[in-house]
């Protein structure tokens, strides 16, 4: 079913029931974009020994061998896909697709990580390696250290036995499956 109005001020609440009913009946294909985007990061190397949806599957491998709960496992697969778009701005771009769906230590985890991660090589372009300290303080401060420390900064290992994109697929199919917040 649609409605009919050509302009949202000329719209009725009964249209917007009809709208919020579709929008949560769909929301299924939010987690199969998802999917297709990491497996878009497949076309992007960018100089590293493996493709960024490997880089993606093994941090999300790592996440979840060390125990880390369902919405950080889904975060730490998705926190480069913001590189389909802008590498300088990707952080922020995969943090605001995961922010309505996990909980703010988890969004600012890959928010910030790009920060973290600079510890081990921003030195090599005449960075500050240091911006982490940046975020002492924060209560995601330890999450967001982990994240970037054990298990993202480690994961470019064309060796490494990562677990398979469909391995994965429930968990975002759950993660996206509602969103928390708006």
């Amino acid at each position: 079913m649609s409605t009919s109005f050509a302009a949202m001020d000329k719209s009725t609440r009964e249209q917007w029931m009809v709208i919020a009913e579709e929008t949560m009946n769909n929301q299924p294909r939010v987690a199969q974009q998802i999917l297709a985007m990491i497996q878009g990061l497949s076309a992007i190397t960018d100089g590293f020994s493996v493709d960024q949806m490997q880089h993606s599957l093994q941090t999300a491998t790592r996440a979840e061998a060390a125990g880390a709960d369902e919405e950080v496992i889904v975060a730490s697969l998705l926190h480069d896909v913001g590189k389909l778009i802008s590498v300088p701005n990707h952080p922020r771009i995969a943090a605001e697709i995961l922010k309505p769906y996990v909980r703010e230590d988890v969004y600012w985890m890959i928010a910030t990580h790009q920060d973290f991660q600079g510890r081990h090589y921003y030195e090599h372009l005449g960075m500050n390696p240091n911006l982490r300290e940046n975020h002492v303080g924060q209560p995601w401060f330890e999450l967001a250290e982990r994240f970037a420390d054990e298990w993202d900064q480690k994961s470019f290992d064309p060796e490494f036995e990562s677990l398979p994109l469909q391995h994965f697929a429930p968990m975002v199919e759950r993660v996206f499956s509602r969103a928390r917040s708006l």
